[in-house]
């Protein structure tokens, strides 16, 4: 019986690895895909980073206090309402339902939020909606006849509205994706796409230390349209008896999305009832940057209060991101609710930094 009961339980752990690895090899694939649509047939030119390429940039920002405070490494161990954004696998380990906000004062000034609400479904995994929504506030119109302005206003109003699902698969394995639609507008003119996300994480036979892997904004390229690229004109002023006025259009270029692939470990050192440690570390694979590093850590006490730090953009050439760090804290309100309040900072270099605070509430 003992014989019996051996074999089972290797032909359960052969299953798991079997399912992570068919996800892992699903996620790599698409992304090559995706590379092969994204670089065609060349092959990308050592000296070309293809930086500023890509449209929809704010969505490379990131959500979450917590997350921006442990440097974005937290492709592993996202496991909040900010997993719609990291890695939606990390729904699956939800438990009730849950809502967060969040909201930076950007550089330059630029409004940037972040709003998910999210419900188990039981067995069946859980469900949840997010909206990121940017905001650069009103700018003056200029000329190369009137710098100083035309007496008119604009401003640019990005959003990603994203519908995500996650389920544990087993008590070491969830997997989760996403479908958003992606909107960038400046003034008159818009553009938009539908994306989607795909991620996994696996809690390896060690029980410290779990890995997990995402690719996202997988989709179309993006064009803008509007009035805005409309004009009138005459074809041939220095002639006589034709058309004077014809009506056109600028041909504008389509631009790529933001491809992200990522793959990330998060490693729990010290896991008691008081204290709690863990190490993240992820790496990125952009295609429009090179290749770079995060790296987090948090340490909590009694689940009541945690003090958190890390570094963003190791190895980017040329970046200018770096330290992060930041705090949070937990209450329980009564029985069945809880709140907790995170804090970041993230600095910019030369560009300065920024401030990051999130209120997340379980039901």
């Amino acid at each position: 019986r003992d014989q019996v009961m051996m074999t089972n339980n290797q032909h359960h752990t052969m299953m798991k690895t079997s399912i992570f690895v068919s996800a892992l090899a699903l996620v790599i694939g698409c992304m090559q895909q995706s590379q092969a649509q994204t670089f065609g047939d060349q092959p990308p030119q050592g000296t070309i980073t293809k930086v500023g390429t890509t449209s929809a940039q704010f969505l490379k920002i990131g959500v979450g206090a917590r997350q921006i405070a442990m440097g974005g490494a937290t492709v592993a161990d996202s496991r909040d309402m900010s997993s719609l954004y990291w890695n939606p696998s990390g729904l699956g380990y939800m438990r009730g339902a849950g809502a967060q906000f969040s909201h930076t004062q950007y550089l330059a000034d630029i409004n940037y939020s972040y709003a998910a609400v999210g419900a188990s479904l039981g067995n069946a995994g859980t469900i949840a909606a997010s909206l990121i929504y940017l905001d650069s506030g009103e700018m003056n119109v200029r000329t190369i006849y009137e710098p100083e302005g035309t007496g008119e206003r604009f401003k640019t109003q990005n959003l990603a509205l994203q519908l995500s699902y996650g389920r544990r698969l087993t008590d070491r394995f969830s997997i989760g994706g996403s479908a958003k639609y992606i909107r960038e507008q400046i003034w008159h003119s818009y553009a938009s796409a539908v994306a989607l996300d795909i991620g996994l994480q696996f809690r390896t036979p060690w029980d410290r230390l779990r890995i997990g892997a995402v690719m996202s904004n997988f989709g179309p390229k993006m064009k803008m349209e509007g009035r805005d690229i409309l004009f009138s004109m005459d074809p041939s002023p220095n002639g006589s008896g034709n058309v004077e006025i014809v009506n056109a259009a600028y041909h504008l270029d389509e631009y790529a999305l933001p491809l992200m692939f990522r793959i990330g470990s998060a490693l729990r050192l010290i896991e008691t009832s008081d204290h709690h440690l863990v190490f993240t570390a992820d790496a990125a694979h952009p295609n429009d940057n090179s290749e770079y590093v995060n790296l987090g850590a948090e340490y909590s006490f009694r689940n009541l209060i945690s003090f958190r730090g890390g570094y963003r953009n190791l190895f980017e050439e040329d970046g200018i991101q770096g330290v992060t760090y930041g705090m949070g804290l937990n209450l329980r309100l009564d029985r069945t609710t809880t709140a907790s309040v995170s804090y970041a900072f993230a600095d910019f270099g030369r560009l300065e930094s920024t401030h990051w605070l999130t209120v997340e509430v379980g039901f």
